[in-house]
């Protein structure tokens, strides 16, 4: 039987208030509590691997840099990433809606550039390669992935396509049930008339993928020291081939629809130069010194 997604996207409403004649009523979401999470999570990870001597000469406090400048990174990047990719021309109608983060919008590979610009410029301050930072990062990652993809599915968004069987989750976002009150979804759900609104929940697809087994790979991968380049193309190689299959089941973004063939999504098309950059970085790496762990 399928399940009923009538998640709560508010974790928290806070106390109403009243402000120059307007009503606000403030709440903590779940997307923002992934956020948080995401960052929390690889900064703990991330002085982990500083003890272990990851980044030579690198203390607690480089590291903080590093990390805040990295949210900085994901945040602005992946709001801007969306809004170059996704869908501009409403942007430029509602320019105020460029801060409405809580209702979603982010792009992972906005937010990737982001993450690299940060990484560029805190290397060059701290004179290392670029790419032994970005190596360090790149399993702190997955974790950030994961919450994100939890709490895209917590909003009801991003679903995927039609399972065509009694078996998936039925969402009352859905087109063709948005018509219906939370009793009628109900009663109507319960006499199982809805199972053929059952769709791939591709946002939990994701996360298996983009976030658990990701992280498990990179973080087993990166035990022992690796050649320069080596995580980041695993990163880039692996990241970008789970996505462009999960976005086979995955419903378009409905502003874009099908870009190439009749069936490639714009996720596809950001994912190959990705799949490439990683390739690319592997066979680099077979020929890159291997930056030693030195005890912080």
């Amino acid at each position: 039987m399928p399940y009923l997604n009538q998640l709560d996207p508010i974790a928290l409403h806070l106390p109403s208030f009243s402000l120059g004649g307007n009503e606000f009523h403030p709440a903590v979401h779940w997307y923002g509590i992934a956020y948080g999470l995401a960052f929390v999570i690889g900064w703990w990870l991330g002085a982990h691997r500083v003890k272990q001597g990851r980044l030579p000469g690198i203390n607690a406090e480089a590291l903080s840099d590093l990390m805040f400048y990295s949210m900085v990174g994901v945040v602005l990047g992946g709001r801007i990433g969306y809004i170059l990719f996704y869908d501009l021309p409403v942007y430029l109608a509602h320019p105020l809606n460029v801060f409405k983060v809580w209702e979603g919008g982010m792009s992972f590979h906005g937010g990737l550039l982001g993450v690299v610009i940060a990484a560029l410029w805190w290397s060059r301050r701290h004179r290392l390669h670029f790419f032994d930072t970005v190596d360090f990062l790149a399993p702190l990652g997955p974790p950030g992935l994961f919450t994100g993809r939890v709490a895209n599915f917590i909003n009801g968004e991003l679903w995927g396509k039609y399972t065509g069987t009694k078996w998936g989750v039925i969402f009352p976002s859905d087109p063709g049930l948005a018509k219906l009150d939370a009793a009628t979804l109900k009663s109507q759900y319960a006499a199982g008339l809805l199972d053929h609104y059952a769709r791939h929940p591709s946002q939990l697809y994701e996360a298996a993928l983009e976030g658990l087994v990701l992280f498990a790979v990179l973080w087993w991968y990166s035990r022992k020291p690796r050649p320069r380049y080596a995580v980041s193309g695993l990163f880039a190689l692996l990241y970008g081939a789970f996505r462009f299959l999960i976005e086979f089941v995955r419903v378009p973004d409905e502003q874009l629809g099908y870009l190439l063939f009749g069936w490639m999504t714009m996720g596809q098309i950001l994912c190959l130069p990705l799949i490439a950059l990683g390739v690319f970085w592997l066979w680099l790496s077979r020929r890159s010194p291997t930056l030693r762990p030195a005890l912080a």
